[in-house]
Order: structure tokens, then sequence, then C-alpha cells
């Protein structure tokens, strides 16, 4: 038995994924649902989603998030931002937007980008373009 909330998250979550053309699976759907289901941008890593998937009760195994969440990003509706080269943390906020990383407890949030001001960059070498910039702001406390 769905309650209303739960209904507007689906269909959230199920739109969400028809603007990228991706066939709704039952697994997509219900990872797409808690990303983006109460229509808030938010910051996961494979491993905080697939505890968010244990705890809604849904049966979706890690390596499922990991393809699902590399799936979604191809698709462009996430995009990955990686830090320390090792933690990848997906966004479902796709404006070019700086962050910041709280090195005590590995929290990526979003940083306001109206403060943010990049005089210049290198020029690409031949043969390549910018495709983005990442800007990753590391915090720790005082």
């Amino acid at each position: 038995m769905h309650d209303g909330h739960q209904d507007t998250a689906i269909a959230r979550g199920t739109s969400w994924l028809a603007k990228a053309d991706l066939r709704p699976t039952r697994q997509r759907v219900a990872l797409a649902t808690l990303l983006v289901g109460d229509g808030q941008d938010r910051h996961v890593t494979a491993e905080s989603l697939f505890d968010a998937t244990s705890t809604a009760g849904e049966k979706v195994s890690l390596a499922t998030v990991y393809n699902t969440l590399r799936a979604f990003c191809d698709a462009g509706l996430m995009r990955e931002i990686t830090v320390d080269g090792s933690k990848s943390y997906f966004d479902t906020n796709m404006s070019d937007h700086p962050h910041f990383y709280w090195e005590d407890t590995a929290q990526l949030s979003d940083a306001p980008s109206d403060q943010l001001e990049i005089a210049r960059l290198p020029g690409a070498p031949a043969g390549a373009e910018i495709a983005s910039v990442d800007v990753v702001i590391r915090l720790r406390r005082k």
C-alpha cells in the first residue's frame, strides 16, 4: 500500500529516467526514487545509496548500485565528483557548481557558486577541449 508521497516520489524518479530514455527497470526506478523522489538534489556514494536501498527494503546489490550510478552518469542525469582519486560522489545537480568536502566526515555539499570566480583557465592542449571544471574546496574544523 503506497501513500501519496511515495507515489509522487516514484513518479518523479520515473520521469527523471524518461528524460534520458533509460528503461525504467525495477532497480533503476527504486534508485531514481531515492535520488530525486523528494525533489531535492543530493550527493551520494555508491555505499550510501546502497545503505538507503536496504533501509527502504529494496533488494539491490552493491554492484547493481555502482552500475546504475554509472549508467545515470553516462546518460547525463548525474555527474561524478572524485575526491582523493578514490572516493566517488554522485551528484544529481547537473549545473556547474563548486563543492565543499568535509575532511573529517567525508561529506560533500554544494558551495555557493555566486561566490566563486575563476578568472582564467589554462588553454587545453592541441586536439583537446575542456569538458568540465570540478572545484572541490576541502574543509577541516578549526
